[in-house]
């Protein structure tokens, strides 16, 4: 038996734990709900445990939900900071896995880690440069690649509360996101459909006028995004993304909105190829953590 990694996603709703070396050698996992830090922490540092008494576990990788301080230099650096989810906020995850089993850490946005996960393990995404990750599910996280590394600078990238233009005629909805109201998240991840057409997305039926706006929403994001990284490849994951044709719609919005803009043969021609989901599906993030921790 050889060396192996430790993974966590830490979610707002769940984490989820492996170990393991990449895609095709996970010796176990776990899905721990979210409850407060202290349980929720304790819980995954007991699922690691016996590979660290075997001295097999040589790192761990974090990716989890934030905002998240990874400022190296700072004081609250590895912290939770300003999340909605309560009884997180300004939580020491780095520092308790740290402590917790006595081993190198890594630490990143969940959706960073996804964007690391996806290009690493994925042989058609190696070598794509800028990459981007988003997740819109309870949320919205954007992670972008570039350099071949994640991006990190005054804080770490928040596409979720990004801006769009809002039709207040054709969508009078308010939002819900508690810092921006009307953001990206505000208007399109998973609490935002609930709330606004009183019933979670996944009940809602193809055909629903919701589909319509959320793909709106969806595209007018990812055209900021071409403008601003040029990533070589955008993979879109997340709960919300189990609805059929959202993906199709989304497609379609960026050709619309880009308008001919961009003259690239990816977004004009190949879009299926362009604007992808997930080729690990589920794993990407966890997987991304183990990444994370072999690069350290």
């Amino acid at each position: 038996m050889g060396e192996i990694y430790g993974g966590i996603e830490a979610g707002g709703t769940k984490f989820v734990c492996i170990v393991g070396c990449g895609p095709e050698s996970i010796e176990a996992r776990v899905r721990i709900p979210t409850d407060s830090p202290a349980v929720t922490i304790q819980r995954a540092l007991d699922f690691f445990q016996p590979y660290v008494e075997a001295g097999r576990l040589a790192g761990v990788g974090i990716g989890t939900f934030g905002p998240v301080d990874l400022g190296c230099a700072s004081d609250t650096f590895g912290y939770i900071t300003t999340t909605p989810k309560k009884g997180w906020a300004y939580t020491d995850l780095y520092g308790a896995v740290s402590r917790g089993l006595k081993l190198p850490v890594a630490i990143d946005t969940d959706v960073n880690a996804a964007a690391f996960g996806e290009q690493t393990w994925v042989e058609e995404n190696r070598g794509l440069d800028p990459f981007i990750y988003m997740t819109v599910g309870t949320g919205i996280g954007v992670g972008a690649i570039v350099n071949g590394r994640p991006v990190h600078g005054l804080i770490h990238p928040e596409g979720g509360h990004i801006f769009l233009p809002h039709d207040r005629r054709a969508d009078p909805f308010e939002g819900v996101c508690p810092f921006h109201g009307d953001c990206l998240e505000g208007l399109a991840s998973g609490p935002a459909i609930a709330r606004r057409w009183g019933q979670p997305a996944e009940t809602l039926p193809p055909g629903h006028p919701a589909w319509e706006l959320e793909a709106n929403y969806i595209a007018l994001a990812l055209v900021n995004l071409i403008a601003n990284f040029s990533p070589q490849r955008i993979v879109l994951g997340g709960g919300v993304f189990q609805q059929p044709g959202l993906y199709a719609a989304v497609r379609a919005g960026v050709q619309q909105r880009a308008n001919g803009y961009f003259k690239s043969k990816m977004i004009l021609e190949a879009i299926d190829h362009y604007i992808v989901p997930p080729a690990l599906g589920g794993l990407s993030g966890v997987l991304g953590a183990i990444a994370l921790a072999r690069v350290m």
